[in-house]
């Protein structure tokens, strides 16, 4: 029998200070995401990180937590919720960190008679700290407990058209009758040598402002070649001119080496020095508002593009639950489920 589990990126039980801490090390432990020797990152973690992070990052998940939970949860719950009501196959939610877990998620397929499993990272970039530690322990989870289920993943859909166009749409509606000058496209920042590991060809990556846009195999696992298409394909859609938009990372962490750059809060604050008034900003890197969009971006961003001159920060909502957002993944969950492939 077949079914689906959709895994988010997850979140703390709670806004209390312990809630994050532990969720947080849960995060950042994962050797994808901090990825060196365990005694380093057992240290920076538990050591540095985990000291004073909580008690900050408790105060930013305050002002964004709705009366029902996390905004990430309930979005990706409802999301979940629409998208069984349109098939045919039991759909289940996952998180890779926090609750609910993979595990759980597999074993309520699993006490549903599920043996043929599409795992749907909501990820429309590929990033080891994102969709392959997702596939990583889902994979080590079939082996110890799970072993008579197979497993199929849905690929990258970063250009996929389908999701070109809702993410499109979103934006189109969003900032339709309002004046902005430039579109700043924010994707999560990885480090720079994240992108090298992921190089294939170990050789084609270079990050120099060409290689992203030379033709390799590279680009199956590239995150940063796959958020630059992300861009283009959506300016495509929409009839963006060259030069109204801008492709930046956000959410960097300094100790833990060079990230990929532009970045974020730099490229708004040189906006606003240079006398751009409005400013219109998508997160594509997510499918669901999370702290990083609500909070990073809809409050801090927001705020320092006016006090460094800006007026407004028109902040665009990620895809959520939309209802044609709803129909592309219940499309391509049917088509799996029939052909054992998306079109």
């Amino acid at each position: 029998m077949k079914g689906v589990l959709l895994v988010n990126l997850g979140s703390p039980d709670s806004t209390k200070t312990n809630d994050v801490r532990n969720y947080l090390d849960e995060f950042l432990m994962d050797e994808r995401v901090i990825d060196l020797p365990k005694w380093l990152r057992t240290f920076l973690v538990k050591g540095i990180i985990l000291k004073t992070r909580p008690k900050k990052s408790a105060k930013a998940y305050k002002k964004i937590w709705w009366k029902e939970g996390s905004p990430l949860i309930v979005l990706s719950e409802r999301l979940q919720q629409k998208v069984q009501k349109k098939v045919s196959v039991p759909v289940e939610l996952a998180m890779r960190y926090g609750k609910p877990s993979i595990y759980s998620g597999l074993k309520a397929l699993e006490d549903q008679g599920v043996d043929d499993v599409f795992i749907i990272p909501l990820y429309p970039q590929f990033a080891m700290a994102t969709t392959e530690t997702i596939l990583i322990l889902a994979e080590k989870l079939r082996k110890k407990y799970f072993s008579q289920m197979e497993f199929t993943s849905l690929p990258s859909f970063y250009n996929h058209p389908d999701y070109i166009k809702v993410l499109g749409n979103s934006i189109q509606e969003s900032i339709q009758g309002k004046d902005w000058e430039h579109l700043l496209f924010s994707y999560h920042g990885i480090p720079e040598r994240h992108i090298r590991k992921s190089d294939i060809t170990q050789s084609h990556c270079k990050i120099d402002g060409k290689c992203c846009f030379t033709e390799s195999p590279a680009h199956a696992y590239c995150y940063k070649h796959q958020c630059e298409m992300t861009s283009i394909k959506v300016a495509e859609y929409l009839d963006l001119k060259p030069g109204t938009y801008s492709t930046i990372f956000q959410s960097r962490v300094s100790i833990i080496g060079s990230w990929l750059k532009p970045y974020t809060d730099k490229t708004i604050a040189q906006f606003a020095k240079e006398g751009t008034k409005e400013l219109a900003i998508a997160t594509p890197a997510f499918v669901s508002d999370c702290l990083e969009t609500l909070e990073e971006i809809g409050m801090e961003a927001a705020e320092d593009f006016k006090e460094k001159g800006g007026k407004h920060l028109h902040v665009i909502p990620c895809i959520n639950d939309r209802e044609d957002w709803i129909k592309v993944l219940s499309r391509w969950i049917d088509e799996w489920a029939l052909y054992k492939s998306v079109k």
